[in-house]
């Protein structure tokens, strides 16, 4: 498969999309969960480019290879916090919104809004909502796996 377009071209996009990266990472999150919802919402969307740049800014960022070959199965392994789960279930509950789907629930927001503050929950929304971008456009896109953000 070959990727059907160079770059994205447009510069004012590239400005704004560095602005809410610069929002998202600002707000006191842990870089590691945010990337552990990155890699999360990037794996139920089979995208391969945003799943291996999301493992390498984890590694960066000081995540182990236990816990990141574990993340698709976070419900069933005891490597992940409560606040983790919590923003985990989040991701899933938000990119999971096709037909039917429950989508975040009240349970599910209650669960996260214990475990952060407003600030950060707003960027853990963010990363999530920036996460779903990119996987729909690279899958649109056909963007290869390989390269780092």
């Amino acid at each position: 498969m070959e990727a059907r377009m160079k770059s994205a071209g447009n510069p004012d996009l590239t400005t704004a999309i560095q602005h809410l990266h610069k929002a998202i990472h600002t707000a006191g999150v842990d870089p590691r969960l945010l990337a552990l919802v990155h890699l999360r919402a990037s794996q139920i969307n089979g995208c391969s480019p945003c799943v291996f740049a999301g493992v390498a800014a984890a590694k960066k960022a000081g995540e182990t290879e236990e816990r990141l070959h574990n993340v698709v199965t976070w419900r069933e392994t005891p490597f992940f916090t409560e606040e983790e789960r919590a923003a985990l279930e989040l991701a899933e509950a938000a990119t999971r919104i096709q037909d039917g789907a429950a989508g975040v629930t009240d349970e599910i927001w209650d669960a996260v809004a214990d475990h952060f503050t407003e600030e950060q929950l707003s960027a853990i929304i963010l990363e999530i909502a920036m996460t779903n971008f990119f996987n729909r456009i690279n899958r649109t896109t056909r963007e290869q796996a390989g390269k780092t953000w």
